[in-house]
């Protein structure tokens, strides 16, 4: 007999019978994470316009795995907000994926899609503050984007074959 809490799909019995489940080991928290966290060689797959709450433009960045076993897969979010506070960071990113940022720059959000960086993620999690639901995501540090070759050159480049590197 298996103990309560230890059954899994495949062993759950028919409709017709009682199941007893110990639900006290099961988190109630929404897990967002499609990879596990670290560094990943990723492509900004999609860009997405809005305004932040002190009404400047942002972009919310779909970051995709470019390379390994993870190819594909969404890594995660993160965001340009063009704002004072937010600007150097802008700035940041942007160089980092190939843009000029020496100068004046006119820039759509539709030009970064498909740009290449290496991108750390990091677990955060959070609490809804209405629902009081917890939810996990892998977010980017401030400084989480480096330029590929600038990765490569300082020895945290790609591992034999695989997107992940560290």
């Amino acid at each position: 007999m298996e103990e309560a809490g230890a059954c899994s799909l495949q062993s759950i019995p028919s409709e017709d019978h009682a199941v007893n489940f110990d639900f006290s080991q099961i988190e109630d928290i929404e897990s967002f994470v499609s990879i596990p966290e670290g560094p990943y060689y990723c492509r900004v797959a999609e860009v997405r316009s809005g305004v932040s709450r002190d009404g400047s433009v942002r972009w919310n960045l779909r970051l995709e795995v470019s390379r390994g076993e993870y190819a594909g897969r969404t890594a995660g979010w993160d965001s340009l907000t063009w704002s004072e506070r937010g600007i150097r960071r802008v700035k940041r990113v942007l160089g980092v994926l190939g843009f000029d940022v020496h100068g004046s720059l006119e820039v759509e959000p539709a030009d970064l899609v498909d740009r290449e960086a290496h991108v750390l993620f990091e677990p955060e999690e959070r609490e809804d503050q209405l629902t009081g639901r917890r939810s996990v995501r892998l977010r980017v540090p401030y400084a989480g984007f480096t330029a590929i070759d600038a990765s490569r050159s300082s020895g945290s480049g790609e591992a034999a074959g695989e997107g992940r590197s560290g």
